[in-house]
């Protein structure tokens, strides 16, 4: 269903410092820099078929965090659901919610953590627990 998802950011250079550590944990390599045709520079990091974009906004306006929106990011382990959130806040992320841990619903069971990125945006590391 989707292509991509774009992050607005304040700060490119933080961010990628930012994305390089928590996508690394999850097999991502370096992003590949490109220019929009407005001339914003912009990262995008690609793995498993995925590509997230994080770029200035192109409106030259701020960038600001969604309000209720969350990007979640599938982790293979428990262990790496607290990688993910580690290279966050060592990175200038904020641990928000509870601390990492298993949560259970009417869907099943979840091992996750939620952090801010240094702009803001929600993000969710989730391992999925085999029932």
């Amino acid at each position: 269903m989707f292509n991509h998802v774009m992050l607005g950011s304040n700060d490119l250079e933080r961010s990628k410092q930012f994305y390089d550590a928590v996508l690394g944990v999850l097999g991502a390599g370096e992003p590949v820099r490109n220019t929009a045709a407005s001339g914003h520079a912009r990262l995008f990091y690609r793995h498993n078929g995925n590509t997230l974009g994080v770029s200035r906004p192109i409106n030259d306006e701020p960038a600001t965090f969604a309000n209720g929106g969350t990007i979640a990011f599938r982790c293979e382990s428990p262990e790496q659901v607290h990688a993910f959130h580690d290279a966050a806040v060592a990175r200038g992320g904020t641990s928000v919610e509870e601390p990492p841990g298993l949560r259970k619903d009417a869907h099943g069971s979840y091992y996750l953590a939620y952090v801010r990125d240094p702009d803001g945006n929600k993000l969710c590391a989730i391992h999925r627990v085999s029932p």
